[in-house]
């Protein structure tokens, strides 16, 4: 493992059990590297595997196979208790900002709950030192601390959520879609608090969205998802402006475009059909069923994710 990386995943497998012997395979042998103090976005169609791929990750979820490797270390099979000292390392800040956070604790004591359980303070009062200046940091004051999260508006839950997160000083921060209930203006003040973070401490992020623009703006590097697959990951830029797999394409070509000349000049391009059921996905590459440029070995072999060249990634029959 490179001495850069922070995050590196290995062959992930997250399967879950449907009941009457079926198996949902959330993710499946997924790989990536994430250096530290870079950004690593992850896109894919609702249901493609990201936020279990996140959960398995910092390890909410047992991975089913593969490795996860924390900044060097093997965290895979730890037990919880082994784990303990890992979590100050690596934090998440959740899509939900009302359902993660609890409704019958105020917000000092949400953000002095993760001190507490690693035992940087031993009392409550003691948190306050941390508390009140993480408060100002996100964007909120002293006052709101004797608050409850149904007096927030969506905006400043997500910012308690993410004060949260960053209390601990993590070296890994995953944001599972931290934007996509907000509004666009309260959207562009929280992506710029998440960097401002990073050039600060030198946070590495996995940043899971929908939204493709932003995933540009503030990823150095994209991994498409499809049905628990990676299908493409290179350079943000790289990727948006040569993308390989028919499926990245189609996505790509869903981001509307506001001046009405361009978007009448853009290629169109759209992705036909339903995503498969994971319970039963498709044989060979899982993408063949809706893909328009389809060859008779997409649907009896899978394609490997290799290099094309210039380290973009990609798993397709067509390259």
């Amino acid at each position: 493992m490179s001495d850069k990386a922070m995050l590196e995943v290995k062959n992930l497998t997250k399967h879950f059990k449907a009941g009457r012997g079926q198996v949902v395979h959330a993710v499946d042998n997924v790989s990536f590297t994430l250096e530290k103090g870079k950004t690593l976005g992850l896109v894919g169609e609702s249901g493609c595997g990201k936020s279990s791929c996140a959960r398995t990750i910092i390890r909410i979820y047992d991975p089913t196979d593969g490795q996860i490797l924390l900044d060097g270390q093997d965290i895979t099979h730890m037990k919880q208790r082994e784990l303990k000292p890992y979590r100050r390392k690596m934090q998440m800040i959740f899509q939900d900002p009302y359902a993660s956070l609890n409704a019958r604790m105020t917000v000092r004591d949400i953000i002095a709950e993760p001190l507490l359980a690693h035992g940087i303070v031993k009392k409550k009062d003691q948190a306050n030192e941390y508390v009140y200046p993480m408060l100002e940091r996100v964007g909120l004051t002293k006052e709101h601390a004797n608050r409850y999260a149904h007096e927030f508006s969506g905006g400043q839950r997500q910012r308690v959520g993410i004060a949260r997160a960053l209390v601990l000083q993590p070296e890994l921060v995953i944001c599972d879609e931290p934007i996509s209930a907000l509004d666009v203006s309260i959207q562009a003040q929280v992506i710029n608090l998440l960097k401002d973070f990073q050039e600060e401490k030198g946070l590495s992020y996995l940043f899971i969205a929908h939204d493709l623009s932003m995933v540009r703006y503030v990823s150095d590097d994209v991994g498409v998802m499809y049905l628990g697959q990676l299908v493409e990951v290179c350079e943000a830029d790289e990727i948006y402006r040569n993308p390989l797999h028919p499926y990245t394409r189609g996505l790509l070509g869903s981001i509307p475009i506001a001046n009405p000349r361009l978007a009448r000049e853009k290629e169109k391009s759209s992705i036909e059909g339903d995503i498969p059921s994971p319970i039963d996905p498709p044989s060979g590459c899982r993408f063949h069923t809706r893909c328009p440029y389809a060859k008779p070995i997409c649907s009896e072999q899978a394609p490997q994710l290799k290099d094309v060249g210039g380290g973009h990634m990609t798993a397709c029959h067509l390259y």
